[in-house]
C-alpha cells in the first residue's frame, strides 16, 4: 500500500482510511474530551448514526466538536427500524440537532426494508441534498442490484457492509465500490480472534493482531474505509499507526487464506 492510497476523496475532503466507529459512545465528559482528543490525534473521520446509545453518540459528537470543523467529516444514519419517509425526516432532523450542525457531511440510509417505498425513501434524502442540507449519501448493508438502484435516485459515494477476515460476503460489493468509485466503509472490522497468519504478521512487524486486521482490510482494496470503534485513545492511535503497515503479496495471500 503506497502512501497516495493511505487516504480517500470524499467530496472536497481527503481523509485518512481509517476512521472512528461510535455505537458505543455515550454522552459523558470523559468521552466528550476524547472525541476532542482524538481529532488532535490525527483523525478526521467519524461514524455515527441516529440509534446509537439513544441518540447520545450523536448528542457527544455534538457537544464535543460543534461547530464541526471543515476537514472533520461526521458520518450519521438513519432508517434503521422503519424506512416510512416522515418517521425518515424526523430522525433526520433530530440529528441535526443532536450534532449540533445545519449541514450533515455524509449521511447513510442505515437499512433498507422490503416492503417500504425505497424510491419514497430516498425521494425524502434527495430533498435534504437539493437543499444542502445533506452533502453526500450513503447506503448500508446492501448489494450491489439495491446500490444500482440507490444509485438512480441519488448519487451513493459510501456503502457501509460488514465485513472483516474472518465475514467476507461482500466481496462483489467490494469489487463494485471500487470500480464505481465508491466508498466501502466495513463495520465490525475487527471481528473474530487472530488467526495464526494474524500473530505471525503481527510478530513480523511489531504490531498488534488488530493492526494486522486493519492493514489487510486496507490492501483488500483502495475504496476500504474501515471504522474500528473505540472509547480508548491509545487504541485509536494504534488504529491509525495501521495506515503505516506494508504488507507485502505473500503476506496478504497468507492473511487471506489463513
Amino acid at each position: 500500500m503506497n502512501r497516495t492510497h493511505r487516504t480517500f476523496q470524499l467530496g472536497e475532503n481527503t481523509l485518512n482510511r481509517i476512521g472512528l466507529g461510535t455505537n458505543r459512545l455515550t454522552d459523558t465528559e470523559e468521552n466528550r474530551s476524547f472525541i476532542r482528543a482524538a481529532i488532535d490525534a490525527g483523525l478526521d473521520f467519524i461514524d455515527t448514526a441516529h440509534l446509537y446509545t439513544k441518540g447520545s453518540s450523536e448528542s457527544t459528537i455534538g457537544a464535543a466538536l460543534a461547530p464541526i470543523p471543515a476537514e472533520i467529516v461526521v458520518a450519521t444514519k438513519g432508517g434503521y427500524r422503519t424506512n416510512d419517509p416522515e418517521e425518515l425526516r424526523a430522525e433526520i432532523e433530530l440529528s441535526f440537532e443532536r450534532l449540533r450542525t445545519d449541514t450533515i457531511d455524509l449521511w447513510y440510509l442505515h437499512r433498507i426494508h422490503p416492503g417500504d417505498p425505497f424510491e419514497e425513501t430516498l425521494g425524502v434524502v434527495s430533498e435534504y441534498v437539493t437543499a444542502g442540507r445533506i452533502t453526500q449519501v450513503g447506503v448500508s448493508e446492501v448489494s450491489v442490484e439495491e446500490i444500482a438502484v440507490a444509485q438512480s435516485i441519488v448519487p451513493v459515494v459510501a456503502v457501509q457492509n460488514e465485513y472483516s477476515l474472518v465475514e467476507r460476503k461482500h466481496d462483489e460489493v467490494i469489487d463494485h465500490c471500487e470500480a464505481e468509485r465508491i466508498a466501502f466503509v466495513p463495520f465490525f472490522p475487527l471481528a473474530g480472534d487472530p488467526t495464526p497468519a494474524v500473530r505471525e504478521a503481527a510478530g513480523r512487524h511489531e504490531a498488534s493482531a488488530n493492526q494486522i486486521k486493519l492493514a489487510w482490510l486496507l490492501h483488500r482494496s483502495p475504496c476500504v474505509v474501515p471504522i474500528p470503534g473505540t472509547l480508548s485513545l491509545e487504541h485509536l492511535r494504534d488504529n491509525l499507526a495501521a495506515l503505516e503497515i506494508e504488507l507485502d503479496p505473500e503476506e496478504q495471500r497468507s492473511l487471506t487464506n489463513g
